[in-house]
């Protein structure tokens, strides 16, 4: 699917709220409500726009603790593979997990409430894992930067 400019602002305006109205949306990209709603509805349907979520604050929950982790596995084939990811799929802790190329084939960002709670799910589960080589951990002193809007809209959109 092809996006115009206006595609464009509405994604851009939606990253930045997505709880702004059809018609504060409209009024935005220059449109009426009728004719942006339905452009909104089409990148619904074509995927383009893949939900709309709640950011929380997690330290205000108490889940104070970040953590990167790299994994080398013993194996790299399609089944060792799709084992581990499936694993990983299950564990709420882990907010994000990449197959990637390097040294190590996974990257996870982690987070999680204490040390100990991190110690538990390391030797309860990271490390009971088949097929599990190496495990690097590396905790994070401070967020520095943390961008949940996309590149590449913005510079298009307005």
């Amino acid at each position: 699917m092809k996006l115009d400019h206006i595609d464009h602002k509405i994604l851009q305006y939606l990253q930045e709220n997505a709880r702004i109205t059809n018609a504060e949306l409209a009024e935005k990209v220059g449109l009426s409500p009728t004719p942006c709603l339905r452009r909104l509805r089409r990148l619904e349907t074509e995927k383009i726009i893949q939900g709309y979520h709640t950011e929380v604050n997690r330290e205000s929950l108490g889940i104070n603790v970040t953590v990167i982790i790299l994994v080398k596995l013993e194996r790299e084939d399609d089944n060792t593979l799709r084992e581990f990811e499936a694993a990983i799929k299950k564990r709420t802790e882990v907010m994000e997990c990449y197959l990637v190329t390097g040294k190590f084939d996974y990257f996870l960002r982690v987070v999680i409430p204490s040390l100990a709670a991190y110690e538990a799910f390391l030797s309860e589960t990271m490390l009971r894992m088949p097929n599990i080589a190496t495990v690097e951990s590396s905790f994070t002193l401070r967020e520095v930067e943390r961008k949940t809007v996309l590149p590449y809209i913005s510079s298009n959109a307005r």
